[in-house]
Formats: C-alpha cells, structure tokens, sequence
C-alpha cells in the first residue's frame, strides 16, 4: 500500500507506518536538521526498505499532492505550536497553522484513510471549537473556505452538511481519541491525539486500539511480584509507592494484570553504556554526555524507575527538567540522544543529524514509533481485510 507523509520531522510516524507496511512515496519537512536525519537513514538503509524513501525539503503550501499518484494513507502530524502547551496558544491565528494543507492533500489524493496526530493541548477548552472544525474539514474536504469567510462560517456550513446527510461528494468517516503512549509500551507518559478517517465508500468500520500497558501492572511487577528488579538485577526499595496513590492492599486484591507493565526508563536504556562526554560510546551513535544538569523548582527529570515525562522540543530551547533521568538518590543527569530516541522507541540504527539540542529537538517533536506503528497496523489491517472482500 502507498502513502505520502507531510511534516516527517525525524521519521517517528513514517516508521511507524513504514513498519505497518505502507511504502512511502514522499515524506515532506521543512527543517534542515530534520531533513539531514531522514536523508542520512535512508542512504544508509537504517532500516530495511527505506533506501528508496523520497524527502522533499519544502514548504507543503507550495507542494503539489498531483506528482505522487494514488495513495491508500496520507499520515502527518502539523506543527503543533499554535496548540501546545509549551507554545502560544494562538491557534487558528497562528501562520504556522498547517491543518488546511493536510485537508488540502487529502481533498487532492483522496486516500483510502488518513492518519493526523497532534497535541494534547488541542483539546483545551479554549481550541475546542476549532478541532471540530478541522474534523468537519476532513469528513467534507471538498466543501472548501470562500476566499474572505471566516473559519466559523465556514464551520457552520459544514455542520448543516452534516446535519443535513444528504452529501453526495467525498466524504470520511473520522474518529479521534487521546491517546497516552505508555498504555501501548512506549517508556513516556505522552499524550497525543489521533485523528483517523476512512473514505465512506470503502465501508470498512474500526476503532483505536486498546491499551496493552498499565501504570497498575507496573507496580505489581515492583511492588508486589519484584520481577522488576530482578530483572534488572538490583535491589529492591523498601519505600512503597505512596507518592503515586498506589496501596499495595487494592494492588493485591485487583492483581495481576491482564496488561504488561508500563515500560520505565530504566527499561528503555538497559544495555547502553554509562556515557561519557566528548565523544560517543562504542557501538552506539549520540551517545554522550551532556554535562551540566540542575536540579531546581519545576526542573527535576524524570524518575529513572517510573516512564519518561513527556519530552518537549521547546519554544526557547530544550527545557531540560523532562530531558534529564533522575536517579533514586537524588542526582541527575541529561539524557543522552540515544536515550531519548529510546524513550521515543527509535531503533538504535536510526542516526540523528545536528547538535544536541537540535537533535532533541527533533526527539521532542516526534511521535513515538512504537505508538504510530499501533495505529498504523491497525489501518492497514483494516485497508488489507477490505481488499480481500
């Protein structure tokens, strides 16, 4: 099955995709160092079958979707700025708002199913109004703006569509859910939404994957069985979870789990060497210290024992307090690039391109490859199961 992928970023959901079986016939970014990562793993092939992947350096207002030919999924996560937490909330007023070119692609290819993924600050309270927007956009693409039509006129229009459901052009059927990467073995409490629509005439019915990791499964596995540790080969603590309003008595009673354990930081980095700075470890690429992390107020890293916080690329640089593992007696340290790409479940052969911070940041705007693999296996199993009837 084909795809085409708009702002690729570091590759995370295009691995996922790629991995879900789609071969991608373009992947669209803007950045530099980005596009220098995704060049440099294809050339070398860093993952079997993406020697041939296509990267336009570009911006997608000027792309023309035409050149790529039928496509089964367009996938991409439009930058998440006007929404984050972390940005400046300027939303639909933002011009790095980039929703209207992921509706204009799937208006122009009409795939079979799209992928969106963005923010959790996208559904604040405050933006609400907004994503169903976007979601009308992309259950009607071809019901397009008026050239001086305010978004919420445009908004309306579309709802008396819907309402209306006598619509005869291209429509999807779109769902979207919140999803939170650890309950799917990803070691990073994360939030995203997806946003997934099948074409209507493919009559094909789906739902979002259920969660396969828990919070609860993690601490029968620390604090009831100690597999954990054995596992790790280290001593158990004495101090029972109480931080976390966990009782190891309803642990006991509700135990075990039909869910795997959250998976932990510890988990992500295990067989990597403690590195050092200048230069990186044997066998493994970005791979070295950075010195010079602090601990204070609002900055304290994440716990080594418990999944990543969720790391963030950053309005003003890398804020280092979600980028920094924090060890049981206190000290902490930075995160090595290679860390963070296994806390983003990168594989060790994909190569990073660009300075710590710019690497991180390409880390912090990623999807979680294991995450979009979960979702993009279920698409093409649904896609795959539609094409054998």
């Amino acid at each position: 099955m084909d795809s085409i992928e708009l702002f690729t970023g570091a590759g995370g959901l295009a691995l996922g995709t790629h991995m879900a079986g789609f071969h991608h016939r373009g992947l669209m970014e803007w950045n530099d160092d980005a596009c220098d990562t995704l060049r440099r793993n294809a050339k070398l092939n860093a993952l079997p079958g993406i020697s041939g992947w296509r990267v336009h350096q570009t911006d997608v207002r000027m792309m023309s979707f035409d050149l790529f030919g039928e496509v089964d999924l367009i996938a991409g996560g439009p930058p998440c700025q006007p929404f984050s937490l972390g940005g400046k909330h300027r939303a639909q007023d933002d011009s790095r708002n980039m929703f209207p070119e992921f509706v204009r692609a799937v208006r122009e290819l009409q795939p079979r199913a799209f992928i969106l993924e963005n923010v959790k600050g996208l559904l604040r309270q405050s933006f609400s109004n907004y994503f169903e927007y976007i979601k009308l956009q992309l259950e009607y693409p071809t019901i397009t703006k008026r050239r001086d039509e305010e978004w919420t006129d445009h908004r309306n229009r579309l709802e008396e569509v819907r309402t209306k459901g006598r619509h005869q052009g291209l429509k999807y059927n779109v769902i979207s859910e919140l999803l939170n990467a650890a309950d799917y073995g990803v070691p990073q409490t994360r939030e995203r939404v997806f946003v997934v629509g099948f074409r209507s005439d493919t009559n094909l019915e789906w739902h979002f994957p259920e969660p396969t990791h828990s919070l609860d499964a993690l601490k029968w596995d620390q604090y009831i069985t100690k597999e954990y540790w054995k596992r790790h080969r280290i001593r158990a603590p004495r101090n029972e979870p109480v931080s976390l309003g966990v009782k190891l008595s309803d642990l006991e009673q509700d135990g075990p789990f039909k869910t795997k354990p959250w998976r932990t930081v510890r988990d992500a980095i295990a067989g990597l060497p403690e590195p050092i700075a200048g230069r990186d470890a044997k066998d493994f690429s970005n791979h070295r210290l950075n010195p010079g992390a602090k601990v204070y107020p609002g900055h304290t890293g994440s716990p080594i024992d418990l999944p990543s916080k969720t790391l963030k690329a950053g309005v003003h640089g890398v804020p280092g307090g979600e980028n920094m593992i924090a060890y049981p007696d206190g000290s902490v340290r930075y995160l090595t690039v290679r860390e963070a790409a296994r806390v983003q479940t990168f594989p060790d052969t994909w190569l990073f391109e660009g300075s710590w911070s710019e690497a991180m940041r390409q880390l912090g705007n990623a999807v979680p490859v294991d995450l979009a693999a979960v979702v993009a296996n279920s698409v093409a199993a649904k896609l795959n199961a539609g094409d054998e009837h």
